[in-house]
């Protein structure tokens, strides 16, 4: 049984967790068929336009709800309205309903006229509904006694469907802030690269924990410029992890809480042998607060491509020459095709100090088959940098329990931001009767 809940890749199949949205939307459902019901209905003249106008219009906000059943309800009125014209037109004028091929022109025609209707009141998202609704009014005819009472309840059931949906969505479970976590989030999981911004859907999710208290601590391999450009209108309130752990930086005054640097002693052979190999490279430095970039050695096409698109930023200096302090350097990047790499860390091996620098290589955007080479202080990892932010934020006495949030697959859309961001805030204010009273240390979604 075992062998049936992993994927190809050998990772854990994991029970998708059963949302808020799904329990409501089930709630609704009841609640509508209930209603009928106890009106007397049964079997085949039980209505579902109400259940199915409930499920449409459930969405994971309330304010989303209330769009969502606006649109239905007049596009069910425009609907409604030329369904209604349409069988009056029908019964009064008999020979029309007749013919086959006219009785579905007209039909036709009154799809026109719905989906047109819809356009024409700035509601086109309401367009479809209204052409469905027409389309259910008058599918059945000549088998319709009374235009004007399937009119109404095809109105009555949308009705029902969108309040009742409304007012379920409206209601909440009693729930407790947990003002101890620190949830850690990756910013490699909200946004497809380091040159792509935040959605504004997400920078609103985002906001609003943000606004309502939680904890939430964003990470990056790379330096705090990327944020200004990715979310600049982000509300922080708490501080960034960035350089892939080698740093701490409070975004809103604009400067360094902590940084791991290199020891002048283990850089100087690194520079040196750099040198030796006749490799250029830039070395990441914090002066005054500021990301200060210094290369040394001669241009090469690859680091053109990328330098191009770097020196827009207007968040970071690139300086030529020797660098100010050797205690400021952070770390080290070399770029260059993935085969050069390799052959660039191997020769690098030998003045590497065992456990006190470490490497990491990475694909690089601006070119085929480009990676980079970085080079930190071995203390220099978002596992370090997550225990001493944690530190920092802790008060008198209080106890923060830091929790990493995750993509399992990683970032493929919006849908994921979205998604990664709604379990922060279920593990931030879950219910009281069934939320967890010891969170994960990890959350992967």
């Amino acid at each position: 049984m075992s062998r049936l809940l992993h994927r190809e890749n050998d990772e854990p199949w994991v029970l998708p967790h059963l949302g808020q949205r799904i329990v409501k939307t089930t709630v609704a459902v009841f609640l509508c068929l209930m209603f009928y019901y106890l009106r007397g209905y049964r079997g085949q003249d039980m209505p579902t336009e109400a259940a199915i106008t409930a499920i449409i219009c459930m969405q994971p906000y309330v304010r989303d709800t209330g769009t969502y059943a606006l649109r239905r309800f007049i596009g069910t009125l425009i609907g409604a309205f030329w369904g209604l014209i349409l069988l009056l037109l029908l019964n009064d004028f008999p020979v029309l309903g007749q013919s086959v091929l006219l009785l579905y022109a007209m039909m036709a025609a009154g799809v026109l006229l719905s989906l047109y209707s819809a356009v024409f009141v700035r509601m086109p998202d309401a367009a479809g509904l209204a052409s469905i609704v027409f389309l259910c009014i008058v599918i059945a005819f000549p088998d319709i006694e009374n235009p004007l009472h399937q009119a109404a309840h095809r109105i009555l059931d949308v009705f029902v469907g969108t309040t009742v949906a409304t007012a379920v969505n409206v209601f909440r479970l009693p729930r407790t802030k947990r003002r101890d976590l620190v949830f850690f989030v990756r910013s490699r999981d909200l946004v497809p690269d380091r040159f792509s911004q935040l959605s504004s859907t997400a920078l609103m999710q985002l906001n609003y924990l943000y606004n309502d208290g939680a904890r939430v601590c964003l990470m990056s391999e790379h330096a705090p410029a990327f944020f200004s450009l990715q979310m600049g209108g982000v509300k922080l309130s708490a501080p960034l992890i960035v350089m892939d752990g080698a740093a701490v930086y409070d975004a809103n005054e604009n400067r360094y809480l902590q940084a791991v640097t290199i020891p002048p002693e283990d850089s100087a052979p690194v520079r040196a042998k750099l040198e030796a190999l006749g490799v250029s490279y830039f070395t990441y430095t914090i002066h005054h607060d500021k990301t200060c970039v210094f290369h040394t050695g001669e241009y090469r096409d690859e680091e053109r491509i990328v330098l191009e698109r770097m020196r827009r930023s207007p968040y970071r200096s690139y300086l030529d020459g020797e660098i100010y302090e050797p205690e400021e350097i952070v770390y080290f990047k070399i770029i260059a095709h993935a085969a050069q790499i390799g052959e660039i860390e191997y020769s690098l091996r030998t003045v590497l100090p065992k456990g006190k620098l470490r490497r990491v290589v990475r694909p690089q955007q601006g070119g085929e088959d480009l990676a980079a080479l970085y080079i930190y202080a071995h203390g220099a990892t978002m596992e370090q940098a997550q225990k001493r932010l944690a530190e920092m934020l802790r008060g008198d006495g209080e106890e923060l329990t830091p929790v990493s949030v995750r993509l399992r697959a990683g970032y493929r859309s919006e849908r994921d931001a979205i998604h990664l961001l709604h379990l922060v805030a279920e593990a931030y204010e879950p219910p009281l009767l069934f939320g967890r009273k010891n969170p994960k240390r990890e959350i992967v979604g």
